[in-house]
């Protein structure tokens, strides 16, 4: 299967989302978190779980349990993302080899509560930087497309059996601070990510419409709505205007990035703007999972 060409690889902006996150990420583990064996959900709970039970080390687990979901989302989601993801998740492992962070904290609400709060932030920045380094959320993307259960039933069922293993092999305690913990970082990614839903809608005004609308359909696999409008009508040429094609589609957060990579290559002067769509219905709509 071929990769299809998606824009550049990096933006500054994407550069900066993505230190930050790893920053923020590194910091939530070794200054609360894992001195306090703590857990959090997803990828990165499974990881913080085999090292406190087997003593793995926790960056070179966090690599290798990642590796597969990287591998999926190189043809389920792109493969910018999958580099990204790729450089955020080792940059994660060798922050927490190579950096020394303070353990501010034992007080376990206090960890519960800035463990989730820091790692809600990296996970939000990671996205905004057109990435992730929890690959749980590839995983409930292809899971909800095989399955009639909803996304947060699934991210939810995922989460329980993380839970009561650290129940069983840890503390009862410790899997309920992990709830929490779990609880307050996907609050705080709500407030971090461009898209607090999980679906958005794209409204697009472009002269080169043809073109845009082959590649949404045909490159990216989105069914699209056209609206048909003018466009023009400036204040020194207000009676001249030209027809167009408004394009309107839904996709997920992880495909925003995309889809404007691709919209511009088309057309760097095209007129891009989203809003948030709560509880679409019928059509074709593929689900993500918040984390």
């Amino acid at each position: 299967m071929s990769i299809k060409h998606q824009g550049p690889l990096f933006t500054v902006s994407d550069i900066i989302f993505l230190i930050l996150s790893v920053l923020s990420a590194s910091f939530a583990l070794k200054s609360f978190l894992v001195p306090n064996h703590f857990l959090d959900g997803g990828v990165t709970g499974i990881s913080i779980l085999l090292y406190e039970i087997y003593g793995w080390d926790l960056g070179l687990v966090l690599i290798l349990l990642n590796i597969p979901f990287i591998v999926l989302s190189l043809f389920k989601v792109g493969r910018n993302f999958a580099l990204r993801s790729t450089l955020t998740v080792v940059l994660i492992a060798l922050t927490m080899q190579f950096v020394e962070f303070p353990e501010l904290t034992h007080d376990k609400l206090l960890v519960a509560m800035f463990g989730g709060f820091f790692m809600g932030i990296a996970v939000g920045l990671g996205m905004r930087g057109g990435g992730t380094f929890d690959g749980m959320e590839v995983l409930v993307l292809m899971t909800t497309k095989r399955s009639s259960f909803s996304i947060t039933e699934v991210i939810l069922g995922m989460n329980i059996v993380i839970f009561i293993i650290a129940a069983i092999f840890m503390k009862i305690e410790t899997a309920l601070y992990a709830i929490l913990t779990y609880i307050i970082a996907g609050q705080t990614t709500k407030y971090v990510i461009e898209g607090i839903e999980a679906y958005t809608g794209v409204t697009i005004v472009s002269g080169k419409s043809e073109e845009i609308k082959r590649a949404l359909v045909l490159e990216l696999d989105r069914g699209i709505t056209i609206y048909k409008g003018e466009r023009g009508f400036m204040k020194e040429s207000f009676e001249k205007s030209i027809e167009v094609d408004i394009i309107f589609t839904v996709v997920t957060r992880l495909e925003i990035r995309r889809l404007k990579d691709t919209v511009y290559d088309i057309d760097p002067k095209a007129f891009i703007f989203t809003q948030t769509v709560r509880e679409p219905q019928g059509g074709i709509v593929k689900e993500i999972v918040k984390h």
